[in-house]
């Protein structure tokens, strides 16, 4: 029997000596040295180890190498990111400007044939690009104003009295009707008229070669200048109007469901407050080919003018509304607290806001619990005030077409009471 495991066990080795590198086969020739001198008696174990090594090795070498996966998703480039963002509505953003600096100007000693000495040829430098704000009719929002608008340099100077090339001014459009504020956010431009402009900050001048420098008594100047600075602001970019008409209230009050109800606008609505993060500003048509637009406010809650909320930055807007609907829940425990609470933080915010031409809309009448609030609130708005006070549901759509009526003859008056605009509220130069 030890002579049949020995010519299998020489056998099986004679078929792997090949692959002795390859697999990790224990020291066969120790184990029949160890089996001679009766130290290994077991050989059938002998066999069974060598198997599972050789078994195990043959795994390990024949499993794949692991390759990590490339994403499939593709990554969100800046150009969409900035896509989207251009597309909310932006009525204020703080920019910082910033014009080109001069060329500078060149220093250089003509050497020509048969004349090494040919004097001075250094050319001057270009002038730095100005940014320029101008207003235009095909822009409403700001968001596609950047934070820092770079105006580009002006060209060095070159030899043979060659002169830089002065930068093109950087000219951005916006709105009819911007305002540019200071940091102390006093009042600086204001674009009225379309095409009116506003140098926001000056290129700097070109520096001089030393071909300028060149004189009776100084004949080859080796001296030159460097380009100017361009000029350097921040400024606080304003709309004097965001819209004709723009919507107060709680979150969940039904202000985005109502802008949905009357114009092509689509805000997002949903069972959750602070649903609104950005204004949204929708067109109402009329049958004169007159478009109003009515605003969406995020909601307002007590103590907004202390930040609270969404905060102060969201006060602004209702100050560049003309007209005010404040959009109260009816279906809320005490809607009469609702209104007070929006007069006051506005009145908070800026003495006399509340006062705008303004109206009432008693939202969710559809509500089982609005029912019995309806009849006190008219009631008490007609004794303490003299505001009109519509009826409605943004959800069914009912009493919609009254408030639309009286959203023109709203702005019908405020445009009789316009007056003529002032020469001397145009384009302010630097």
């Amino acid at each position: 029997m030890v002579s049949n495991c020995l010519s299998a066990l020489f056998q099986d080795h004679g078929r792997m000596w090949w692959s002795r590198r390859m697999i990790r086969t224990p020291n066969i020739y120790g184990q029949l040295d160890r089996l001679l001198l009766g130290q290994e008696r077991d050989l059938t174990s002998i066999l069974r180890i060598r198997t599972v090594h050789a078994s195990k090795c043959l795994t390990e070498r024949l499993r794949p190498d692991v390759v990590p996966l490339r994403p499939q998703k593709p990554t969100k480039m800046w150009d969409d990111l900035r896509r989207k963002r251009s597309n909310v509505f932006v009525d204020w953003r703080q920019v910082v400007v910033t014009a080109g600096n001069g060329g500078n100007g060149s220093l250089s000693l003509a050497s020509l044939f048969a004349n090494e000495f040919a004097g001075p040829d250094g050319g001057d430098g270009g002038n730095g690009a100005h940014v320029i704000f101008r207003a235009t009719p095909g822009f409403s929002s700001l968001g596609h104003l950047r934070g820092k608008i770079v105006g580009q340099n002006g060209g060095n100077g070159g030899t043979e009295n060659c002169a830089g090339k002065n930068a093109e001014p950087l000219i951005v459009p916006v709105p009819v009707g911007t305002i540019f504020r200071n940091m102390e956010r006093e009042i600086i431009c204001e674009l009225v008229h379309e095409g009116s402009s506003f140098i926001a900050a000056r290129g700097g001048a070109g520096g001089k070669g030393n071909t300028f420098f060149k004189s009776s008594v100084r004949q080859t100047p080796k001296v030159c200048e460097m380009g100017g600075v361009g000029e350097k602001f921040a400024f606080d970019v304003e709309l004097r109007t965001m819209a004709h008409v723009g919507l107060i209230g709680f979150p969940n009050a039904g202000k985005s469901t109502f802008l949905r109800a009357i114009s092509r606008a689509r805000p997002k609505v949903a069972a959750y407050p602070f649903t609104t993060m950005n204004p949204y500003v929708g067109m109402v048509k009329y049958d004169d080919y007159e478009q109003i637009s009515v605003a969406d406010i995020p909601g307002i809650i007590q103590d907004a003018h202390k930040d609270k909320g969404l905060g102060i930055s969201f006060l602004r807007h209702i100050e560049r509304c003309l007209c005010l609907l404040y959009v109260i829940d009816l279906s809320d425990t005490n809607p009469l607290e609702q209104l007070s609470t929006l007069k006051f933080e506005l009145e908070q915010y800026e003495a006399g806001l509340s006062r705008r031409p303004h109206a009432i809309l008693a939202n969710k009448i559809d509500h089982e619990r609005a029912q019995p609030n309806l009849e006190e609130f008219i009631h008490h708005i007609k004794t303490h005030e003299n505001v009109p006070v519509f009826p409605i549901s943004s959800k069914l759509g009912t009493n919609l077409r009254t408030v639309l009526d009286y959203i023109k003859v709203m702005y019908d008056q405020h445009t009789e009471s316009t007056t003529q605009p002032n020469p001397d509220r145009d384009a302010i130069h630097k």
